[in-house]
């Protein structure tokens, strides 16, 4: 029988300066859950991922989110699922921090591929092996 728990978020950090970027509360071993604020101006960089599948729940504030060439506005109570071979750029245009849940799965922490790509650049494409 698997172990059970209780992590509190207080017990995790913010990847950025343990104030804004994604808070792992669970890495595996069949997926990964947390949460991401960014700051006003912030963003985080280009990604995607082969196998990985990812999702969004915006808490509180507003972010877009650049898949492909194509941006959308994440506002609260909107979920935005990611699937595979999407890469995907955030950023916080607004006035307040954008506090979201993300879930991934399955888990694969080797699996992110980073893209040198910023809104404005030419559009993005990606090639399924």
């Amino acid at each position: 029988m698997e172990e059970l728990f209780i992590i509190n978020e207080k017990e995790e950090e913010y990847r950025f300066n343990n104030v804004s970027g994604p808070k792992y509360l669970l890495r595996g071993p069949r997926s990964d859950f947390g949460l991401v604020v960014l700051m006003p101006g912030e963003d985080f960089p280009t990604h995607y991922h082969h196998e990985v599948e990812e999702n969004f729940y915006t808490l509180e504030g507003e972010a877009e989110i650049y898949i492909f060439d194509k941006v959308f506005t994440l506002r609260p109570g909107d979920l935005l699922h990611v699937p595979p071979y999407h890469p995907h750029y955030l950023i916080n245009r607004g006035k307040v921090p954008w506090k979201a849940v993300f879930a991934k799965s399955p888990y694969n922490p080797k699996d992110k591929y980073d893209l040198k790509w910023k809104p404005g650049d030419p559009p993005m494409r990606i090639e399924k092996p």
